[in-house]
């Protein structure tokens, strides 16, 4: 864990013994009684927490003071074709290290159907996926998760046009550049895109990629499809090398 994030409703309450915080802050960074270390709010503000004693039931009372603001939000809205849901796992935790704004996972022609009944949706496992990417990210925020059984409820919802969760504003203002990410009937490629969009919306297929039907849905609703090689990807590996060719056109790596 690089930092310990704690649910707003914890504030004030000690961590139980067997707690996975309490676990690594004992056991494996060997934190003592006036020790400190990186903390968080989720959905608020970053700073430091202080062991201030370990109870004779084995759980830590602590203290925070935060005073940083959480980094600002990657200006990336990404759709996802539903997958299997430990790859989803995989996918909804690592577009949240890169601090996506939103996450929609789309029903696609060639999908899977059974993936969209996942679990992960409903027990709280995609939302655990994603601390667990914050964690990693210092950060606090989680990229705003949605799901849509097809593709043309999507394009027809256009969720981009509403504002868009903690970065409203920050590039939303004005209409997002619309890319799908694609291996056949291509415009171009993401390395000679020339554009410097302020934000994105980035549509990665499911595992067998788009039908031509819905390569026809996405340019009536403005995407363009990009190339990122000849290489069938998962698409777990799809969406992050997407998510990340997107990030430095929109100069979030410079």
């Amino acid at each position: 864990m690089n930092i310990i994030l704690l649910e707003p409703q914890e504030l004030g309450k000690p961590l139980a013994r067997r707690d996975a915080r309490t676990i690594h802050l004992l056991k494996t960074l060997h934190k003592k009684t006036g020790d400190t270390f990186e903390a968080g709010v989720l959905g608020g503000a970053l700073g430091t927490g202080r062991i201030e004693g370990i109870k004779l039931d084995g759980s830590l009372s602590i203290s925070l003071d935060l005073r940083q603001d959480p980094p600002p939000r990657t200006a990336i809205r990404m759709a996802v074709g539903f997958s299997r849901p430990i790859q989803l796992r995989r996918i909804l935790r690592d577009l949240a290290v890169l601090g996506l704004e939103a996450v929609d996972l789309v029903g696609t022609d060639l999908g899977e159907k059974s993936y969209q009944d996942t679990k992960l949706l409903t027990n709280g496992g995609g939302r655990a996926a994603m601390i667990e990417g914050a964690v990693q990210a210092r950060d606090t925020l989680l990229p705003v998760l949605s799901a849509y059984p097809s593709l043309d409820l999507y394009l027809r919802e256009r969720p981009w046009d509403r504002e868009s969760g903690p970065a409203s504003g920050r590039g939303w203002g004005k209409r997002p550049l619309l890319i799908a990410a694609d291996t056949a009937r291509v415009e171009g490629t993401f390395t000679r895109l020339g554009t410097r969009a302020r934000a994105m919306v980035i549509a990665v297929g499911s595992e067998r990629g788009w039908t031509d039907r819905e390569r026809d849905l996405l340019s009536a609703a403005g995407f363009i499809r990009l190339s990122m090689g000849k290489r069938a990807m998962r698409t777990e590996t799809a969406a992050l090398a997407a998510a990340i060719l997107g990030m430095e056109k929109i100069g979030e790596l410079g």
